[in-house]
């Protein structure tokens, strides 16, 4: 039993404790006695001191989560602004005369200036943060994509990116020696075919050099999503990040010079991308996390590829081919046993 705060701090390991809380004087029925006495009350720690509410009996005010609609309205946005991006860049390099590394440059700046100002609107003058080896990964990723969909599909580019980034951090799971369950093993088997199956020459294969583009974006986008876990801040890192960027897609547009070119329509679409897909995007990303379990973080962006595809059919006039279809079902189904057994 104890009966001071300093019991329950020197006494970390112990499950529970009894506190003891005297009872005043109170007349039976009868009213002739007078009864009183020691109520013991048994409280867990379990909760307190790892900041989990206590249920039952316990009057401590349970911790703030985020509504299960909201969480579900952030998640849709965020994933509607992701599967945009290939939308936009798509259609800026096929509808208009903006190349790769002007969409890449404009794309990052936009990127920047919105991740800054929410910020500094957030947290005043706080520091941004990030890493230069984070901001190259992120570069990389947005250059392999813009220059990947010079010839790819809209709706093939989300696939192949998709399927890049989880290989990647699966990968980089094993690496660190996870091993695969039964069901997880039948997954990697389907995606794997899944993709050796879209890629396979044919009429509506994709172009190898497009293809590989995206598989490195993809990659790259990968490891920068690895190299984001305990970051701290994610919004703060993600702007320090986009910053840091921006010189780097300076330099590529200095190298590509001579095939430098910027119209209006393509610059509205990479300042799109950049401010609404990217910038917003990531901003509600991170703000819906919380929200969420991690399995259901990484099993909700089985979707963006499919509402890509959908987008495609319905924004660009992209067709739905059989192959995109039958490759898109192994793939992300593949993906999805893995993820659901980790």
């Amino acid at each position: 039993m104890v009966n001071s705060i300093a019991d329950v701090r020197d006494n970390p390991a112990r499950e529970s404790i009894s506190i003891s809380r005297a009872q005043p004087l109170r007349a039976t029925p009868d009213g002739k006695r007078a009864q009183g006495g020691v109520e013991v009350v048994r409280v867990s720690i379990v909760g307190v001191m790892s900041g989990t509410p206590v249920r039952g009996n316990s009057k401590m005010p349970p911790v703030s989560q985020p509504t299960v609609l909201r969480t579900a309205t952030l998640t849709v946005l965020a994933m509607l602004a992701f599967a945009a991006n290939s939308l936009l860049c798509r259609a800026a390099l096929r509808d208009s005369s903006i190349d790769p590394a002007g969409f890449t440059l404009l794309r990052l700046l936009a990127g920047a200036l919105v991740l800054w100002m929410l910020v500094r609107w957030r947290h005043g003058g706080r520091a941004l943060g990030g890493s230069w080896p984070s901001a190259v990964a992120l570069f990389v990723y947005a250059a392999g994509f813009s220059y990947a969909y010079v010839s790819l599909s809209a709706a093939t580019g989300a696939l192949l990116l998709f399927g890049a980034v989880q290989a990647t951090m699966l990968g980089y799971g094993f690496w660190r020696g996870e091993r695969l369950r039964a069901w997880q093993t039948v997954g990697l088997v389907c995606a794997c075919a899944g993709l050796g199956g879209l890629l396979m020459p044919g009429l509506s294969a994709p172009p190898w050099d497009g293809a590989l583009l995206m598989l490195l974006a993809g990659a790259a986008w990968g490891v920068y999503s690895l190299r984001a876990k305990g970051a701290g801040d994610a919004t703060a890192a993600t702007a320090g990040n986009f910053v840091r960027s921006v010189p780097l897609a300076l330099v590529l547009g200095a190298a590509t010079w001579s095939g430098l070119h910027v119209d209006t329509r393509g610059a509205v679409y990479a300042l799109l991308s950049g401010a609404i897909a990217s910038g917003m995007g990531y901003a509600i990303w991170y703000s819906a996390l919380p929200g969420l379990r991690a399995a259901s973080a990484a099993s909700v962006q089985l979707s963006v590829p499919a509402i890509a595809a959908l987008g495609a059919v319905l924004f660009l006039g992209e067709a739905l081919e059989l192959r995109l279809v039958l490759a898109s079902v192994a793939i992300l189904g593949g993906i999805a046993l893995v993820i659901a057994r980790r």
